[in-house]
């Protein structure tokens, strides 16, 4: 009996299940702009965008045992980022319903049926939260205090810097210096294409 032959992109897929960081990088610059332009649908933000992009590649690597197939792939990646996407806009309404108004009309105006048609088994990622949280914890007080307003909500340099009387520069410093931290304690977890 005739062996099959497998495609680049099936070979790619493999060794991306069996851990191959340059088979993951592969799929990362092929789906990355996707679905940042998929998440600006829902959040017009760039920035939050991206890190919500990121996030979705993260919980693809950590999951990709999981995934079956290689079209699973895109299925995996669209389905987190519309969950953290409607998440965060639920999230800003509660906080600001009148300032956000925006997120409001993105949200009413999103194509159902192109999400609807994203169907894929729902995922437990309270492994890596916990995992992640606890990293968190371990962070020097400033480090994690600047981390958390920076990432978990979302603020900017400036406003961080305003809040804490301390300048611009002494944030961006903290945010190296978590994010060095952090690299080591999750280097084992994460590819390094995150850090």
């Amino acid at each position: 009996m005739k062996k099959k032959v497998l495609t680049s992109d099936e070979m790619r897929f493999r060794n991306f299940k069996k851990g191959d960081e340059r088979a993951f990088e592969y799929f990362f610059n092929t789906y990355y702009n996707s679905i940042v332009g998929f998440c600006m649908q829902f959040l017009r933000d760039e920035d939050k965008s991206k890190s919500i992009s990121q996030e979705a590649f993260i919980k693809l690597w950590t999951n990709r045992e999981k995934v079956q197939k290689i079209n699973g792939i895109k299925s995996f990646l669209y389905t987190s980022a519309r969950t953290d996407c409607l998440n965060l806009i639920r999230h800003q309404k509660v906080v600001d319903r009148y300032k956000n108004r925006q997120l409001q009309e993105s949200e009413n105006s999103l194509n159902m049926e192109v999400l609807n048609s994203l169907k894929f088994d729902a995922m437990s990622f309270l492994e890596l939260e916990r995992l992640i949280e606890k990293s968190i914890e371990s962070l020097p007080e400033k480090c994690k205090i600047v981390f958390r307003k920076r990432r978990i909500e979302n603020k900017k340099n400036k406003e961080i810097a305003e809040e804490l009387g301390i300048t611009v520069k002494a944030v961006e410093a903290n945010m190296t210096r978590t994010l060095k931290i952090l690299k080591v304690k999750l280097a084992s977890y994460l590819p390094s294409i995150f850090f």
